[in-house]
């Protein structure tokens, strides 16, 4: 049986007295396209930070294709590609030495000029970083993520600083690796792109996984009209969470 592209179990952060991530459980399934949705703050990046191996876990498992993200983390990162939320170049390098760098660490031969290409900044190949808009600095990251023609792409936040052209090769990008194989892990707040390309979704709020499925399946589930959008999903979702969490507080008040 195909190990998971992404199982994890519990996984829980904690800073200080902030639980950023509770008890996570998610399983994407190799191939799959999955929407990770919630606001800001809700625990998306401290999510992929974890599977990346940036920070370590305060409890819980995970697994990356099979392997430990902990221990096995070359093995993780030689199948991985990311777009980060944060990303910073190097600005006195070009666009071509920043895909060479990627490509040196990997070990990988794609060409820089067909990857820069395909995110429409074949004419700024040997422009140097620092000479770049926010929008084209996510589209060099975007290139960078491909560098390996990885198993496992990892999207995170990636519409930042993008025109309606940019989000629209995003999700060219994503159809694309998904008619490939690869399985995509797509990080965002912006409801309205993601139902575009997304097999399912989950809805992490205040560190919490609150649901997740297909958009059919949610409809069908909350009773709504087939044009209920992510966002109306998402909306009832998150205000029944924090309803629950309300009533909680109550009950244990009410114990004490």
């Amino acid at each position: 049986m195909t190990a998971p592209a992404i199982k994890t179990e519990g996984l829980s952060k904690q800073y200080d007295e902030v639980t950023a991530l509770d008890g996570l459980d998610l399983t994407v399934e190799q191939g799959e396209v999955y929407g990770f949705l919630g606001p800001n703050g809700a625990g998306k990046s401290t999510t992929i930070g974890l599977l990346m191996n940036y920070s370590k876990p305060t409890a819980g498992t995970a697994r990356v294709l099979g392997f430990d993200p902990w221990t096995d983390v070359v093995a993780c990162h030689q199948r991985i590609g990311i777009l980060p939320d944060r990303f910073d170049t190097y600005d006195n390098r070009s666009a071509r030495r920043h895909l060479q760098l990627v490509a040196d660490t990997k070990g990988a031969d794609n060409d820089p000029a067909a990857l820069l290409e395909r995110v429409g900044l074949g004419d700024a190949i040997d422009r140097p970083a620092g000479e770049f808009s926010q929008g084209m600095e996510q589209r060099l990251a975007l290139a960078m993520s491909l560098v390996g023609d990885p198993e496992l792409l990892i999207l995170d936040e990636p519409f930042t600083g993008l025109d309606p052209h940019g989000v629209a090769l995003v999700r060219d990008v994503v159809d694309s690796e998904s008619e490939r194989g690869t399985t995509v892990f797509f990080s965002s707040h912006v409801l309205g792109q993601v139902e575009v390309v997304c097999d399912r979704i989950g809805i992490l709020h205040r560190g919490r996984l609150v649901d997740e499925g297909t958009l059919s399946a949610f409809r069908e589930r909350l009773d709504l009209t087939a044009e209920a959008t992510v966002e109306d999903i998402f909306i009832q979702l998150t205000d029944e969470s924090v309803q629950q969490t309300a009533d909680s507080a109550r009950l244990r008040e009410g114990n004490q």
